[in-house]
């Protein structure tokens, strides 16, 4: 089974739907798409879009499904308040002393876009399977879901956002089903698709292995919030991805007794930080980051040939 492996990393998805495009320009077709966070919400676009075509024509174009998901981002994330708008300090200072905070801003604007461009039924329909990841905010535990789950966009929505910065989502209205960002337990989501099945696996994650923080104003609430989410993030994708290439090497290693199945793994991953911030960003931000990502994927896939 071939897999498409899609990290988490916010406005970083942007370089992700670079690399996405040199990926599908080897050839590769996956058959099952797996996503935490910015991950999630490419990877739902892509199978919505090719569930679409299935639909209609009996076949997917890839490269359609590509050129969709890059117009997506190059015609919707423009500008912060594409993503949310940031609340009063009036509202938010009476919200936190009535304990009903709900975030730092209102993505509203990011949900619309969600609901007009995705289908649940579509995504059920689409011969691509699907899996994001998303973590219970009350128990801790992570959990993958897929579009034949009753509220999926529910954990789609759950699963890209942000602590501190963006709502706890209830679950079908179910308080006691509150989920958030699937980063908190798994950045990029490469264990699941193996325990899936997947033999053969492209997994594209948004941050460098190593990543050189340089000074910032710690006394920002927004910057604090930022760069904590950075170092742990890092951590997390460091090991899931360690995880998932030792796994892989393990095959050669026990020889004939074959303790796990044989696993054809390609990471892609920046060698430098993708600097995008989520409260200061423009559309030309958003294309050259792409590129970014373009480049860089074309380069190590076309190396490794």
């Amino acid at each position: 089974m071939k897999a498409l492996v899609l990290g988490g990393g916010s406005l970083k998805g942007a370089w992700q739907v670079g690399a996405i495009q040199a990926v599908l320009e080897t050839g590769f077709r996956p058959e099952m798409i797996y996503g935490i966070s910015a991950g999630a919400l490419n990877a739902s676009f892509m199978v919505n879009e090719a569930g679409i075509q299935y639909v209609e024509n009996g076949e997917i174009n890839w490269d359609l499904v590509n050129k969709k998901l890059l117009r997506f981002w190059i015609e919707n994330i423009t500008r912060p308040s594409d993503i949310g708008i940031l609340k009063s300090r009036f509202s938010l200072g009476i919200d936190t002393l009535m304990s009903r905070f709900d975030g730092l801003i209102d993505t509203n604007p990011l949900h619309d876009k969600l609901k007009k461009y995705l289908n649940a039924n579509m995504l059920r329909r689409s011969p691509i399977y699907l899996k994001v990841g998303a973590v219970n905010i009350n128990t801790g535990e992570m959990k993958y879901v897929d579009p034949l789950e009753q509220y999926f966009l529910d954990y789609l929505r759950a699963s890209s956002s942000l602590p501190f910065i963006m709502p706890a989502i209830q679950i079908g209205g179910d308080h006691r089903e509150a989920y958030m960002d699937g980063g908190l337990r798994e950045v990029v989501p490469v264990k699941k698709a193996i325990e899936d099945g997947a033999t053969e696996i492209y997994c594209i994650a948004t941050h460098p292995k190593h990543r050189p923080m340089e000074h910032f104003n710690y006394r920002s609430f927004l910057s604090l919030i930022e760069r904590v989410k950075d170092i742990t993030v890092n951590q997390f994708e460091n090991s899931d991805i360690d995880w998932a290439e030792n796994y892989a090497e393990s095959y050669m290693s026990i020889g004939s007794f074959k303790l796990a199945r044989k696993i054809n793994l390609t990471i892609i991953r920046p060698d430098e930080p993708v600097h995008l911030e989520l409260t200061d960003f423009t559309s030309n931000d958003i294309r050259e980051v792409i590129k970014q990502g373009y480049e860089h994927a074309y380069k190590k896939l076309f190396e490794r040939v």
